[in-house]
């Protein structure tokens, strides 16, 4: 990988990450659109979504803050609740990736094949949500149930496979389920952070265990990195507003598109 392909990748990432088109689906096929060899790529998936989770913490810093600092109240407020709710989302995403891990990964594969056919999936879950009017929501705390964190959090659960947006799923998940969009945009955000993290940091114990190898040099994935946490921070900011218009149609027609483009070519 040379300094240019790992600018694009790391771009190709940070904009994908936050936007319901899936960013492991879209660096699976950028690495194949620019010839980068598939072997010892994961110490740069590492790196870039590291990069877009740094992004994230920045752009949610001060609500973050807010909910750690309502938790160590040590009483039952709003942060506490929103935390707890939080917590529940994950729920179902940790018992897959602590249990059903190797299975789930041997089931799909990373092919084109695969990312073209769970792009489909993913605009048919956005055009679902975009038609779809739910009965009106109930004034729960913080805008959501906790039977709705729970749902919410089996889509993400859901959404293993390359070429099924996690953003995509969870917040489609949650407007159908009745969430508000503007409670669904902060929260659908939020509630990824620890499980990309734990990705990561099970990411690199099999690189530190030999399970993994690091063949790329400094530069690659510091450029990467750069470049995912710069376009990270413009997509963050980007997909909230998008989220609070609900305006999933053309991101659908995207996700379509780049699905029957994939299933064609990559044959």
């Amino acid at each position: 990988m040379n300094w240019w392909q790992a600018i694009i990748l790391g771009m190709v990432q940070g904009l994908t990450e936050f936007l319901p088109v899936s960013s492991s689906g879209h660096l699976m096929i950028a690495r194949e659109l620019l010839g980068v060899d598939a072997s010892n790529f994961l110490d740069f998936t590492v790196t870039v979504h590291l990069a877009t989770v740094i992004s994230t913490i920045i752009v949610f810093w001060s609500a973050i803050m807010q909910i750690i600092k309502g938790v160590f109240k040590f009483k039952y407020n709003d942060e506490t609740d929103y935390f707890l709710k939080l917590c529940v989302s994950m729920i179902p995403v940790a018992v897959v990736g602590f249990f059903f891990k190797d299975k789930v990964e041997a089931l799909f594969g990373e092919t084109l094949t695969t990312v073209g056919i769970c792009l489909l999936v993913t605009a048919a879950l956005l055009l679902f949500a975009t038609l779809y009017s739910p009965r009106k929501a109930g004034n729960h705390r913080n805008g959501i149930a906790w039977w709705q964190a729970f749902v919410v959090g089996i889509g993400q659960a859901l959404a293993v496979a390359p070429g099924l947006s996690r953003s995509g799923t969870t917040i489609a998940t949650g407007l159908v389920t009745g969430v508000k969009k503007d409670s669904m945009a902060q929260f659908s955000f939020l509630m990824v952070l620890v499980p990309i993290l734990g990705e990561q940091f099970l990411s690199i114990v099999d690189v530190l265990q030999g399970e993994a190898t690091m063949g790329l040099g400094a530069l690659p994935l510091i450029l990467g990195f750069l470049a995912a946490f710069a376009s990270g921070l413009f997509a963050c900011k980007v997909m909230i507003a998008i989220v609070r218009k609900a305006k999933f149609s053309w991101f659908a027609l995207y996700c379509a598109v780049v699905g029957i483009l994939v299933l064609i070519l990559g044959r």
